[in-house]
């Protein structure tokens, strides 16, 4: 693991639609082969901002780059509008990072470790350290040996070594890589709680869609080092995007006659049509006021498994 973290460093707040992450045009090439190509991607604040992609997409790149343990071929990486190419420790201070896997020294302390890492970067106090501690929910075990330590804890332990200099941006490679079910869990628990109570922005990279369907607000699909589509998950996704619906009710056929103009259609028992959240609560209406009982409604909403496939042309992540 490389860990990349930056001097603490006060910074004035940017407006709420101010991305802290600007990707324009970003590419990475390796002799004649193409790793990233023409990357243009906006990361909003305050959210859990997943990037998605099969393994060998360039997900990795694209993070090297992001922390400057990698040169850009062209194009430009902002952070919090500096360049991380020509202004790198302005950039770099509103960054924490982990790359890979977070490397500790065993043989101390997860309390001993901080300390550490502290001395290094002016102004974290030992109070900023039992916040971050806290925040991690590394209380009970922070001052046992790291060679004790699951790997769930040292990858808590490493997320609490990235945020203690309070940074904007907190980016994540792979971080539920080696974790069972319960590790994974946790630590997308606590990465959501660094999104609400520390206002931190997320930059999670994974090749698990289930994970990231429940991880993050918004995710950018990758593939063969081309973005391919941003879609956002959850409310914003429900609101917005066309789903299928099923209304169970005591006349189907009346209820089809109702509806006229919809493109509902009978399945068994159930009237279907394809609309969002309006187009649902008109329909209710409407067969409410015919007098026609309304039992159950459905909405059948896309998992981000079946938005990647039609996105990537059915080309599924391995």
């Amino acid at each position: 693991m490389t860990s990349s973290s930056a001097p603490a460093g006060a910074h004035a707040a940017l407006p709420n639609q101010e991305p802290v992450v600007r990707m324009q045009g970003v590419t990475k090439r390796i002799g004649k082969r193409t790793i990233i190509d023409n990357l243009t991607l906006d990361v909003p604040p305050g959210e859990v901002f997943g990037f998605l992609g099969p393994n060998g997409s360039g997900k990795t790149t694209t993070i090297r780059m992001m922390v400057g343990l990698m040169k850009l071929s062209q194009g430009e990486i902002l952070i919090r509008n500096h360049s991380i190419s020509r202004d790198y420790e302005k950039a770099i201070r509103h960054v924490g990072a982990i790359v890979e896997n977070p490397e500790m020294y065993k043989y101390l302390t997860g309390y001993q470790n901080l300390l550490h890492f502290a001395r290094m970067i002016p102004g974290i106090t030992r109070q900023r350290i039992d916040e971050v501690v806290q925040l991690v929910g590394l209380n009970a075990r922070i001052h046992d040996k790291v060679k004790t330590y699951s790997l769930g804890m040292r990858q808590r332990l490493g997320v609490a070594q990235a945020i203690m200099h309070k940074p904007s941006l907190l980016i994540l490679d792979e971080p539920t890589n080696g974790l069972d079910p319960a590790g994974i869990r946790e630590l997308r628990d606590y990465l959501r709680l660094l999104a609400i109570e520390e206002g931190i922005t997320v930059f999670v990279s994974s090749h698990l869609l289930s994970e990231m369907e429940l991880m993050c607000d918004r995710v950018a699909i990758i593939q063969s080092g081309k973005l391919i589509d941003v879609r956002p998950m959850r409310q914003q996704q429900m609101e917005t995007d066309l789903s299928k619906v099923f209304f169970e009710v005591d006349q189907p056929q009346t209820a089809l006659e109702v509806l006229e103009g919809t493109g509902a259609a009978l399945e068994g028992n159930h009237v279907v049509f394809l609309g969002n959240r309006e187009n649902i609560a008109a329909c209710n209406a409407q067969l409410v006021q015919a007098g026609i009982k309304v039992y159950g409604i459905r909405q059948q909403i896309k998992t981000l498994e079946d938005q990647f496939l039609e996105v990537t042309g059915g080309e599924r992540i391995v």
